[in-house]
């Protein structure tokens, strides 16, 4: 697989495809997330401090409001807001099972309560380094729940304008027979050649210029997988 598409199939036999997120983008929805929880709990306690000062009672309900909000802020919001946090929504990512279904209850309290772990040994280095390795960017927590991170609604917009511009481009049989594998490499290629930048794609197209016989690799790519898709010459 090019790049950080995760693939998958479902039980009807379905191909998809996730992009997953990697670390600068999910530590800055961290982040966000992180500032709107401290900016909540700092106006909460003050509501508490005035209404039951430096009381026992104050102390005890502002320990019970910290850990409620810094333990099920991203729970409920994952599970309610179909996967997105504040952060996550404003960093367009998402949490989602690993076979592309919406999160759950279990799996969303699972992964954000071993952030304990992944934060060891310290500043979520092992988180960091699990993500590093990982093929889908996978920090422990989500490893253990079976969740990823994937981006959202750009991906499924470009998506998309992959299967139209292909639908509706130009049209060109192969130059060389081609294996079914191969066939399903093109298209593949063409459904995501918007997801790429223009320099990646025409590397990628690059790699099998044997096609495009003498022609620019990345046109010629798209019009052989237009053919295969049955537009004709």
């Amino acid at each position: 697989m090019i790049d950080t598409i995760h693939a998958l199939q479902t039980p009807e036999g379905v191909d998809l495809a996730l992009r997953v997120a990697g670390p600068v983008p999910r530590a800055l929805a961290w982040a966000v997330d992180l500032g709107l929880q401290l900016f909540g709990l700092a106006g909460v306690q003050v509501l508490i401090g005035a209404a039951f000062g430096g009381s026992g009672l104050a102390l005890g309900l502002d320990a019970i409001v910290v850990f409620a909000v810094l333990w099920f802020y991203p729970v409920l919001f994952e599970v309610l807001g179909h996967g997105q946090t504040p952060g996550k929504r404003m960093l367009r990512i998402r949490v989602v099972q690993e076979n592309g279904t919406p999160v759950g209850w279990a799996s969303s309290v699972l992964r954000n309560f071993l952030l304990v772990a992944d934060f060891l040994p310290f500043l979520y280095l092992a988180g960091l380094v699990s993500m590093c390795v990982d093929p889908s960017f996978r920090r422990l927590g989500d490893l253990a729940a079976g969740t990823l991170v994937s981006h959202a609604d750009e991906r499924r917009s470009a998506w998309r304008a992959g299967r139209a511009a292909v639908a509706e481009g130009p049209a060109a049989p192969p130059t060389l027979p081609l294996t079914l594998e191969e066939q399903g490499a093109v298209i593949a290629f063409a459904e995501r050649e918007p997801l790429l930048s223009r320099e990646r794609a025409d590397e990628l197209a690059g790699i099998a210029d044997v096609l495009a016989g003498g022609e620019e690799p990345r046109s010629r790519l798209l019009a052989i997988a237009a053919w295969l898709l049955g537009r004709g010459a």
